[in-house]
């Protein structure tokens, strides 16, 4: 890192909320960034011109000409401010000029071109972190994200000028932007990074395997989903590469938007409360079950999960007890939508017990705020998760979550014992392995503990003041930036 300046870091990203956001990406590359901001970092957002983008920008200039890749036509560097106040690169392309979502068309059909559009984004990155840049400021760090962005440390690895110190963060594993070996011709690589020891993934080219293997860092969104993916079927095919660079992957939890998600000052919600109001969570509680047509009875907890209605979030686990879950007496309320299979068991259990479980398929962000507040105890049972973030709204609102020990449900839940609960740590409740009996055991625990008003009480507070803000997760990730720098 230069002396005489701030620690520059050049993010890229194939996304970018409130522009374009198909999942934890896009909001982490809004965030994060903002975050790193705020502690002194000067930071560049480096994302493609889809239309949702170049539509979007305020204002715009003309930053530099840009190289392309063999075939494509070329591109320009346009330099804008993302709402959040980060300086915000912008490659103008036709390549990335259309409809759709930003790797699908409208009708939901990949571009068949994906892998240039993004090894276009990944050689822009990888060349703006050179001494060999159009554009007058360098990087010290280029940080990546996920299969989209992997190829870039793999240009750099063949640069021999100045280069910035690379870092790469995969959210998670499933999606590895594995392509033809066709298209490798047209990415402007060495033919030797195509060998397995490079790019090269079960006989094409693998994206994010190329960052994975060539990035000097590599993250992922929880300490617990880091040692995970070493091993076993977390890794998807890629834990021995991981393994053998155990030295260089680490673990850091993802934010949660502390502003937006905030008891306090929640406009969604029936009565503002907060550590210190804890009463004003009741008429939040009595709101939302007049909502759902529930009897307020206070002695009866009422259990809640929001999220998608999918396999590996263990949705079919926790619909093989709800009949034992309500005869605790509990009430349970799902929201969330997924596989048809799953939306129509859980439908089927609400008319079963109608005065007991509501079930509301699709996406309401004012019931999702609704349930954080009103609710007593949620329920996260996944399979895996490499970080999430309800379990995060559930402890900032005071609402215990029951939760599966696995990746960063085990790193931001502690789980009731006696030992944290006189400590005064204790935020949920855990459970391990991921089976029927095991949920049910975890929420007769939490049941039994919501009984006894004043630990409860406790165990609320305790979440509501943990610390799940960007600005900490920036601070683990300058910590890792100055360490890559020395």
């Amino acid at each position: 890192m230069r002396k005489d300046s701030r620690l520059k870091v050049l993010f890229a990203t194939s996304e970018l909320a409130p522009f374009v956001k198909t999942g934890a990406l896009g909001a982490t590359a809004s965030a994060l960034p903002a975050a790193l901001a705020g502690l002194g970092v000067d930071v560049r957002l480096l994302v493609p011109g889809y239309p949702q983008v170049i539509n979007a920008l305020s204002s715009r200039g003309r930053a530099a000409a840009l190289p392309t890749l063999p075939g494509m036509r070329p591109a320009q560097l346009l330099a804008s401010k993302h709402p959040s106040g980060v300086q915000l690169l912008v490659i103008a392309c036709d390549i990335f000029d259309r409809p759709g979502s930003p790797y699908q068309d409208a009708s939901g059909n990949d571009w068949p071109d994906n892998a240039q559009r993004f090894a276009l984004l990944s050689y822009i990155a990888a060349l703006l972190s050179t001494g060999a840049s159009p554009f007058p400021w360098i990087p010290d760090v280029l940080h990546c994200a996920d299969w989209q962005t992997g190829l870039a440390p793999a240009y750099l690895r063949y640069v021999d000028s100045t280069k910035a110190r690379t870092v790469l963060t995969a959210h998670h594993l499933a999606d590895q932007g594995v392509f033809p070996l066709d298209d490798a011709t047209r990415l402007g690589l060495p033919a030797e990074a195509l060998s397995t020891d490079g790019i090269g993934s079960n006989g094409g080219i693998g994206f994010l395997k190329a960052g994975l293997q060539f990035a000097e860092r590599i993250t992922t969104v929880s300490p617990s989903y880091a040692q995970e993916i070493q091993t076993g079927p977390l890794g998807m095919g890629l834990e021995d590469l991981l393994s053998r660079r155990s030295d260089v992957v680490s673990g850091i939890l993802n934010g949660i938007d502390t502003d937006a998600w905030d008891p306090d000052n929640d406009p969604y919600i029936e009565r503002y409360y907060n550590a210190g109001r804890l009463a004003h969570k009741e008429d939040n509680r009595r709101a939302l079950r007049a909502r759902l047509g529930f009897a307020d009875v206070p002695e009866v907890p009422l259990f809640a999960m929001v999220g998608r209605l999918l396999d590996r979030k263990g949705v079919d686990v926790l619909a093989d007890v709800v009949e034992q879950l309500v005869e605790l007496p509990a009430q349970l309320v799902v929201l969330g939508s997924g596989d048809e299979r799953h939306e129509a068991r859980f439908l089927s259990l609400a008319q079963s017990f109608p005065d007991r479980v509501s079930v509301k398929i699709g996406y309401d962000e004012t019931l999702m705020h609704q349930i954080e507040a009103g609710a007593d105890i949620a329920l996260i049972p996944s399979r895996y998760e490499p970080c999430g973030i309800n379990q995060m709204y559930s402890q900032r609102y005071g609402t215990p979550p029951v939760v599966h020990a696995t990746g960063g449900l085990r790193d931001s839940v502690v789980d009731v014992s006696p030992a944290t609960l006189s400590g005064k740590t204790a935020t949920g409740f855990m459970f391990s392995p991921l089976t029927g009996d095991r949920l049910l055991e975890a929420c007769r625990r939490a049941v039994e503990l919501f009984r006894n008003r004043r630990t409860w009480r406790q165990l609320q507070k305790n979440g509501m003041a943990r610390d799940f803000s960007w600005e900490t997760t920036a601070t683990h990730y300058l910590e890792l930036y100055r360490g890559l720098l020395g």
